[in-house]
């Protein structure tokens, strides 16, 4: 039998929503809207939300409508943001990864950002070196496939050499890409930060408030002490 995926979300996930990265992504992104498309500041808002809300991702609703450079966008959003300044090497994220038994687990990587914001981030955390592989959001690429999209799961099976479902875990923060994940058989967890209310209806079976409580709900993925 092939070894097990856990797929790790990337943003929101390794390091914290504290860390507002996604609050500095988002002004970027509706600064992106208005100069590109000639909107006002709260027109520009309003359709960034609406994009995200329909494609899971903004950039899709520019591609899709307005014939947007996706790789422009990435160069004046992801990667324009001052990560080195914000995100520094997290020790204990990269003690609970080494501990992980990677002769049973694959550690994989499945983000909606670019393949350059994503390997950015994992280089600033200091954990760069404990994946076996990323599976991103192409920009260029047409349709973009994100999550919570099915096609978006199929590839990160395909790109880390999966066949079957079951053997799929996944951690993410959002509440859209872990349900999709877990009606598509994969064992998913949703990662609701303390200080965020808990969900009505859980996304998934499994719902943790630090990643340190993968330890105690997947101890198979980890090395015997």
């Amino acid at each position: 039998m092939g070894r097990q995926i856990p797929d790790l979300d990337i943003d929101n996930c390794l390091y914290p929503r504290s860390a507002k990265v996604h609050d500095l992504m988002a002004d970027l992104i509706d600064r992106y809207f208005a100069t590109h498309l000639g909107l006002p500041e709260d027109e520009a808002v309003m359709l960034h939300k609406e994009y995200y809300k329909n494609y899971g991702l903004a950039i899709e609703g520019l591609v899709r409508h307005h014939q947007i450079d996706p790789l422009d966008y990435n160069a004046k959003v992801d990667d324009a943001l001052p990560l080195e300044s914000i995100i520094k090497p997290n020790p204990e994220l990269r003690k609970l990864l080494q501990d992980v038994d990677t002769s049973r687990v694959k550690l994989w990587l499945l983000t909606n950002a670019y393949v350059t914001h994503g390997r950015r981030v994992v280089r600033l955390l200091g954990i760069d070196d404990l994946f076996e592989g990323l599976t991103y959001c192409d920009y260029s690429e047409f349709p973009i496939i994100c999550k919570p999209h099915p096609d978006m799961f199929a590839k990160a099976m395909r790109e880390a050499g999966v066949e079957r479902a079951e053997d799929c875990y996944f951690v993410d923060d959002s509440y859209g890409n872990v349900a999709s994940a877990e009606k598509l058989g994969w064992a998913s967890v949703h990662l609701v930060e303390e200080g965020l209310p808990v969900p009505e209806t859980p996304a998934s079976k499994y719902q943790i408030r630090h990643l340190e409580e993968l330890r105690r709900i997947f101890p198979q993925f980890f090395k015997s002490s």
